[in-house]
Formats: structure tokens, C-alpha cells, sequence
């Protein structure tokens, strides 16, 4: 029998996932757990609890979690002797999250199994269920006594952490009336993309790009998250919260902030963290009033994407057919501090676009004399850096060059580096990264209270603008299309684009 790989570093570990019969665990949690376990990166002892409401045998559960494990996992085909060896840990609990005896019955089964290991466990608790019940599990972990010991005991809450700045800190105050700060673990999937982290390596590891990652050099910088599907079946949540909620607060702040952030001391987590927050607290606040002219929202109606006919937004599931919801935001930021002052940092994200990827562009400053004849230089675009998140990770420093030939001719070329190129391992998926992160109690990637309220609190005063004015132009991009127009002059007034794509 094959016996499977463990870390003896590890302690002994128990991952309790609530809401753990849904999709996200299905689709990205067992599979990232298994992996982990594949590359000897679990604990040697170890038992993942799953804990929902539904009426489910735990050989049924193991069946479905092997089939989302042979569609998602990065390990490719499954072997059934290596999926036996992981199943045999993982356990169900039915139960109802808003009853005692569910979280009692859950610190039984962790102190069965210390008592079988001979040794005190690690309790994660991972909130996988719906954003509603966030704030209501915290509160039955601390009366059943579970959060009591704080080197011990974890949570992993996933985003949204909040409807707007109100509920953020609510949810944040319930959650520090039960667990240290250093006991939360909000998860944003986007920190554990090798990319996104690599930003860092790129700028801090490398005497290179830092001397000029400024104001001087860097003309402004554009950040993209673009999505070709639609809200596939999360229409009833979606509707309720829109781009801006569901893509900007978090994901998209978070770039601008590794992107923005100064050189830290140390690679220490809250070191990093309070680099991030520094970020936001720069960030120049958005007066309502001011609104209309620094953020564009968007909402797709009917069109064609890859030759196939698209429905609008207000005929998807669970969709309003008046509903004023955007699916596309875009917003101009300033970062008032020395480094950046005067550069505009461009967002926009959206659905239905012709592409589904992820960038950050760092446009440079245009030489200060263009000392080469008008017709040599017809082609000619300013440096960029483009940091590609998704598909393709990599980084690619686009340029000038001479065409080859008698004539001096400028054509703009690519440097072009790839992890597929560069590594021979394949980039583990961000939900491993992540979980591990976790397991070894760092919090690096994670986000602290006081970065999720000042994201929040620099995007309220868009929210509560869109919310008093009727957007009348809605649809107002074709599903297929790049999003409204205005999305574009909201650039073109200060001479920039959005950087094309093919």
C-alpha cells in the first residue's frame, strides 16, 4: 500500500470546514488539501471535519469530493490508492450552524483525536458558507469554548468581510470579541497567486526596477481584472453586491497596495501588513461629489462572445429585469505621498469581457527629447512593465528597437518571462499556498481588520453616490465588448489608455 507523504514538521492538525458540502470546497479546498498532501506538505497527523447542514453519509461526500478532486486538482490524474490514503481523513459532521450542540460535538471529535494522537492539535476553523453566517459561527466557537486558546486555534473567514464600511467593522468586532487579531485569517484568494507575490521579489530583490518605481519614471499605472463569464449562478448574490463589492474592495485594493507599498524592513508579516495599510491611508479620499468624474460603472446587456449569442444581465438568474447593479466599475486613485504624487492608478474590472485576464501595467515617462526623426519613429510607445497575474503568470518589459535594416526605424518589442518557461515545477494553485500559510500560523498574505475598513471606507462615498443616482444608460456595453465607453475617457482626458489587447 502506498503510503502517503507527510511533513514531520507539522504539528498535528484539525481543519474544520463549516458550509463544507458546498461548491468552494468541492471545487477548491479538498483539491488544494489533496495536492498539499501529494507534495508532503500536510502534517503527518491531520483530519479535515466536515460540518453542514444536509443529510449526507460520509462515503457519499468522499465520492464527491473525489470527483472534484480528478476535475480541479494540479496533481492531474488521481490514483485511487493515493486518494484512499487522504480520504480515510476526512470526516462529516452534520449539524445546524446556529445550535450549541453542532460546536460541542466538533470539540469532542478534536479532543477524541488528541487523545488518539497523544498529542494537543491545531484547530482551524474555515468559514465556507454563506457571507450571512459569518458573523453568527464566531459567536458558538467562543461559547463553546473553542476559540479559548489562542496559540491553538484559528479561523479563515472568506471575503465579502462586509457589505460596506457598517457591517466590516460589525463583523470585525464580533470577530475580535472571540478570537486575537492574530488568531484571523481573511482570505483573498488573489495573495496566494505566484504573481501577485512576486511582485514583491520583483521589486525588492532586484536593484534594478526600485530606483525607478516612482513618480519621476512611472507616468501611471493601469490594473485589470477581466472576466468573460457572466454571473453564472450567483445572480441572488451578485445582484446585491456588484463590481465595485465584489472584484474592487478587495482584490484590486490589494494590487494597488503591492504595487504602491515602500520597501519594508523585514520580511516580518505585520511588517508587510502595515506597509499595505500605509498604502490605503495615502490613497486620496473621493469626495461624493467628486464621484462622477474619478469612478465609471458599467452593466452588460446582450451581445456576442467567441461567435455565441450572450443575454444581457437583467435576463440572467435571479436577476432583477430593473436591476441597477453594475458589472463593470472602473475608478482614477492618487496615492498622495512622495513616491507617487500626481501618478493616477487606473481599475477596472468587469463581466462578459472579450477576455478573461488579470494585469497590472506600470506605464513609464516618454523620454524627455525625442532626438529621433518623425518618420523612425512612427511605432513609438513609452516603456511598460506588465505584471501578468492570469492565465499566463509572468512578466513582460515592453520597449523600443531598431527594426533591423539600413534605416533607423523603432519598433516596440518584448522581454518576456514565464513561470512555464522558467520553472520546471508547475505554480501550485492559490488555495495551497494560502491553506498552508494557515497550517504554519503566517499571516503575511492575509488581511488585517484595519486594511479591510480603510478599503471600504475609501470606496464608500462611490457606493453611496451610485446608490442616489439612477444610472438611465443601463445596459450600456455589449456583452463581448470592453466595457462602457466612459471607462476608456476616463483615461483619454489625461492622455492615457487602458494597454490594448489582441
Amino acid at each position: 500500500m502506498r503510503i502517503m507523504k507527510t511533513n514531520d514538521q507539522l504539528e498535528p492538525t484539525v481543519i474544520v470546514i463549516f458550509g463544507g458540502a458546498g461548491d468552494l470546497t468541492w471545487r477548491k479546498l479538498v483539491p488544494a488539501l489533496y495536492d498539499l498532501s501529494r507534495d508532503r506538505s500536510m502534517p503527518a497527523r491531520f483530519s479535515i471535519i466536515v460540518v453542514d447542514r444536509v443529510d449526507l453519509s460520509e462515503e457519499k461526500l468522499r465520492r464527491r469530493f473525489y470527483d472534484g478532486v480528478r476535475k480541479f486538482s494540479r496533481q492531474g490524474r488521481v490514483k485511487t490508492g493515493g486518494w484512499g490514503e487522504f480520504a480515510r481523513h476526512i470526516r462529516y459532521q452534520q449539524g445546524d450552524f446556529k445550535k450549541l450542540q453542532t460546536y460541542t460535538a466538533v470539540g469532542e471529535q478534536c479532543a477524541k483525536l488528541e487523545k488518539e494522537w497523544g498529542a494537543k492539535v491545531h484547530r482551524i476553523f474555515y468559514l465556507a458558507t454563506p457571507p450571512s453566517m459569518f458573523g453568527e459561527i464566531p459567536k458558538y466557537l467562543g461559547k463553546a469554548g473553542l476559540a479559548r486558546d489562542r496559540e491553538w486555534a484559528r479561523i479563515v473567514v472568506e471575503k465579502p468581510i462586509g457589505y460596506d464600511l457598517e457591517s466590516a467593522r460589525a463583523l470585525n468586532a464580533i470577530l475580535a470579541a472571540h478570537f486575537e487579531e492574530s488568531q484571523i485569517f481573511r482570505i483573498d484568494h488573489y495573495l496566494g497567486k505566484e504573481t501577485v507575490q512576486n511582485i514583491l521579489a520583483f521589486r525588492f530583490a532586484n536593484p534594478l526596477f526600485e530606483p525607478i518605481w516612482n513618480r519621476r519614471y512611472v507616468d501611471y499605472v493601469t490594473i485589470t481584472v477581466a472576466e468573460k463569464v457572466g454571473v453564472e449562478h450567483r445572480g441572488d448574490y451578485y445582484d446585491q453586491a456588484g463590481a465595485l463589492r465584489d472584484m474592487v474592495q478587495n482584490h484590486l485594493m490589494q494590487l494597488v497596495c503591492l504595487v504602491a507599498m515602500e520597501p519594508m524592513v523585514s520580511f516580518n508579516a505585520d511588517e508587510i501588513r502595515n506597509k499595505k495599510v500605509d498604502v490605503l491611508h495615502a490613497v486620496r479620499p473621493i469626495p461624493r461629489s467628486a464621484a462622477q468624474q474619478c469612478a465609471v460603472r458599467g452593466q452588460y446587456g446582450r451581445g456576442t462572445l467567441q461567435g455565441k449569442k450572450m443575454r444581457g444581465y437583467r435576463r440572467e438568474d435571479g436577476v432583477s429585469p430593473r436591476s441597477r447593479t453594475e458589472t463593470f466599475a472602473a475608478l482614477k486613485l492618487f496615492v498622495d505621498n512622495w513616491r507617487w504624487q500626481g501618478v493616477p492608478f487606473y481599475l477596472r474590472t468587469g463581466k462578459r469581457l472579450p477576455r478573461q485576464f488579470s494585469e497590472v501595467v506600470i506605464h513609464f515617462r516618454s523620454v524627455p527629447h525625442q532626438s529621433f526623426p518623425p518618420d523612425s519613429s512612427r511605432h513609438w510607445h513609452p516603456a511598460c512593465l506588465v505584471l501578468s497575474i492570469q492565465p499566463e503568470e509572468g512578466i513582460v518589459m515592453g520597449f523600443q528597437a531598431k527594426y533591423p535594416g539600413p534605416k533607423m526605424l523603432l519598433r516596440p518589442v518584448e522581454m518576456r518571462f514565464t513561470y512555464q518557461d522558467s520553472f520546471a515545477i508547475p505554480s501550485p494553485d492559490a488555495y495551497e499556498t494560502l491553506l498552508l500559510d494557515v497550517m504554519n500560523n503566517d499571516p503575511t498574505l492575509f488581511m488585517r481588520a484595519d486594511q479591510v475598513e480603510a478599503a471600504w471606507q475609501l470606496l464608500m462615498p462611490v457606493l453611496e453616490f451610485w446608490a442616489e443616482s439612477n444610472p438611465r444608460n443601463f445596459p450600456n456595453y455589449a456583452a463581448g465588448s470592453w466595457g462602457p465607453k466612459a471607462a476608456d475617457e476616463l483615461l483619454a482626458h489625461e492622455g492615457h489608455a487602458w494597454r490594448p489587447i489582441a
